[in-house]
């Protein structure tokens, strides 16, 4: 036998019976003799052979399994493993089973993550749309019976439910830190204008300057992946500007990791040199040297919203659409450092 998958073919063959045969075996019919079913089974253990009941309970009545899917934009980001954790916590106690993707910010890979997961019968989805998704590509998904639930990254026009945290409130009071240690040349570092979530952030940011009396520099807003590997790269642009800023509001709390490395990497030290905030507040923010100050969203709080928001949809076989924004909070930690004028003070 060619090697791959073993199928009731396969099975039949090894058997020297019909594929009908198998078939009925598998479905615990009584219509096969003894003999023959011990014969098919025998040849099923020695192919390994794994029947998908699953499978085939959904092919027979047409219902849904007991799978929640979920597709994330990017597994590398802890946020999103934290995410998923308590996806999980809800989903398990349900008596479901999370079907984890990553599209990779792509949205022709979304796509087709969707169209798997509907074909495997799956009884809701989570979504974190790629970067670059329309609500046009959401349309076929909406005009099907599967409950949905888009959640981090908002995509305006959608009837899905939504789940979002307070992303300009956050970057406001990140921002109206930052003026308050004394700085005045402040950058906002990742992301592209095509994430709905760069426009919230930047938004909070460009009214503290504002409140504050200063104009908005384009320049300062430096777009870059949303990845650690993008952090060092907006960091390295932003310091070549003719006037640096010396302290940055991130997109998120990889791009501050990548931030802080960048500085490094360039004999700057985060929190003493450079005053860096991040978005998000994952699990390694607390123990990060410096710990990194940033705006806690409780990832794993927020997963366990998006499932209960979902579980509701399902329990209540309702497709009406929810809008939900998590709050925030501001956690100062060592990564924004002191008043400029207090490290001057220490400094003489």
């Amino acid at each position: 036998m060619a090697e791959g998958r073993v199928t009731v073919i396969d099975i039949a063959k090894a058997a020297g019976v019909s594929k009908s045969t198998v078939s009925l075996v598998l479905q615990g019919s009584a219509s096969v003799k003894s003999e023959t079913r011990a014969r098919v089974n025998a040849a099923i253990r020695d192919l390994g052979y794994v029947y998908n009941r699953g499978a085939a309970t959904l092919r027979q009545t047409g219902s849904r399994s007991k799978i929640i899917g979920v597709i994330v934009n990017d597994l590398t980001n802890s946020f999103f493993a934290e995410l998923a954790v308590g996806i999980d916590m809800v989903v398990q106690s349900a008596g479901y089973v999370q079907f984890l993707s990553s599209c990779a910010e792509n949205p022709d890979r979304q796509q087709e993550l969707i169209s798997s997961m509907r074909e495997h019968g799956v009884s809701g989805l989570i979504i974190c749309p790629a970067r670059g998704t329309q609500v046009s590509d959401f349309k076929a998904l909406e005009g099907s019976s599967i409950p949905v639930v888009v959640a981090v990254r908002n995509l305006p026009g959608t009837k899905a439910s939504t789940l979002m945290s307070a992303n300009a409130e956050g970057t406001r009071a990140a921002t109206e830190h930052l003026l308050s240690l004394g700085h005045r040349r402040i950058a906002f570092l990742g992301g592209f204008s095509d994430m709905a979530v760069l426009g919230e952030r930047v938004s909070g940011y460009r009214d503290a300057l504002r409140d504050a009396g200063l104009l908005f520099d384009e320049q300062l807003v430096v777009n870059a992946p949303s990845s650690r590997a993008g952090g060092v790269e907006a960091i390295g642009r932003a310091l070549s500007l003719a006037e640096p800023p010396s302290a940055a509001v991130c997109l998120n709390d990889a791009v501050a990791f990548g931030v802080c490395d960048g500085l490094r990497s360039r004999k700057l030290e985060p929190g003493t040199d450079f005053a860096v905030v991040g978005f998000d507040d994952v699990i390694e923010a607390k123990t990060a040297v410096p710990a990194l100050t940033t705006v806690s969203v409780d990832p794993q709080g927020m997963g366990r919203r998006a499932a209960t928001l979902l579980l509701k949809q399902i329990n209540s076989n309702s497709s009406d659409g929810e809008a939900v924004i998590t709050a925030v909070r501001l956690v100062v930690r060592e990564s924004s450092g002191k008043a400029i004028n207090t490290r001057q003070e220490n400094a003489s």
